[in-house]
């Protein structure tokens, strides 16, 4: 038998650190919070522990916005500061944070850089990843909280080597390639179209791997948010959630045979009573499989000390 891991990317106003306040969409950074806190319920609800890789600048409870001395490219920080800042609620989170740190479930609380830093990028120095990942770490520790696990900003790797030097023991990697693929000449809609309405097989179980830093990579197997648009409503309304459907048959392969079922989400995601309805109608699933099969529920800190633990045994 298999387990589950849940992981969650956490930013608030900080995935929208990009656009300018004229860009910015501001009904979605109206609700990052809502999608937080009615995940925290769900979740609550379920008793199931997630990993929630936080922005670690969420940690702060106030700051001018300068940042002197950390290495990010001119302008980063412009949303903090200016003729229109976004409204601090959305820039902090300390109250969030302590709940999510106290509360019974077991969450483990990771982190996914300290301003939304994508670590492969041209800008990305050793510096800037050294700086995001001491102040992310710093920022935790003032807090309580002792991080472990390390989501990349839009999955993209880079600089393990500063990971594994901060205390990080595991990360969040690339996912595999399906076994199963449709013919390379659709367009990636189609594919996922068919996977969601055809194909029987889901997204894959995947296996953690010790990587060269002694870090623990946990690819993932599917994203809740990977299918959108109007291919999703129609088949919302006539066949049921495609989504939904494949995370049910991702659980019941874990339930099955051995390997991890890597469910991902982005709270920036959940901002309607549709997507709250899917998140909640795979907890509810999950819940009744770990209930019926015995099913385990892991978080990617888990995982990773019981990887490293048998890989000391083994040798």
């Amino acid at each position: 038998m298999g387990t589950v891991v849940l992981s969650i990317d956490a930013e608030l106003g900080w995935g929208f650190r990009d656009y300018s306040a004229a860009e910015r969409p501001a009904e979605r950074v109206a609700r990052s919070r809502w999608g937080w806190n009615r995940a925290v319920e769900t979740l609550a609800e379920f008793d199931i522990p997630a990993t929630w890789a936080v922005v670690g600048h969420l940690f702060e409870s106030e700051c001018t916005g300068a940042h002197v001395g950390h290495p990010t490219p001119p302008g980063w920080f412009a949303h903090e500061r200016g003729e229109n800042p976004m409204d601090p609620q959305y820039r902090y989170a300390p109250e969030l944070l302590a709940d999510l740190a106290s509360s019974d479930v077991g969450h483990d609380i990771g982190a996914y850089t300290y301003s939304d830093v994508d670590f492969s990028a041209d800008y990305a120095t050793e510096a800037l990843a050294r700086a995001e990942c001491d102040r992310t770490t710093e920022a935790a520790e003032a807090a309580g909280v002792q991080m472990r696990s390390f989501v990349f900003p839009h999955n993209r790797v880079g600089h393990r080597e500063i990971l594994a030097e901060s205390g990080f023991t595991c990360y969040r990697g690339p996912g595999p390639e399906p076994e199963r693929r449709l013919d390379g000449s659709y367009s990636a809609p189609l594919r996922k179209l068919a996977r969601a309405t055809v194909l029987p097989d889901p997204e894959p179980l995947v296996e953690p791997s010790l990587d060269e830093y002694g870090l623990v990579n946990i690819p993932p197997s599917l994203y809740l948010f990977g299918f959108k648009g109007t291919a999703r409503q129609v088949l919302a309304a006539t066949v049921g959630d495609p989504v939904v459907r494949q995370a049910r048959l991702g659980i019941d392969a874990a339930a099955r045979r051995e390997g991890i079922y890597h469910l991902c989400l982005r709270l920036n995601d959940l901002t309607t009573e549709a997507d709250l309805n899917r998140f909640r109608a795979v907890c509810a699933y999950l819940d009744s499989v770990r209930a019926e099969e015995g099913l385990t529920v892991e978080t990617m800190r888990s995982v990773a000390d019981r990887v490293v633990s048998e890989d000391f045994t083994v040798a």
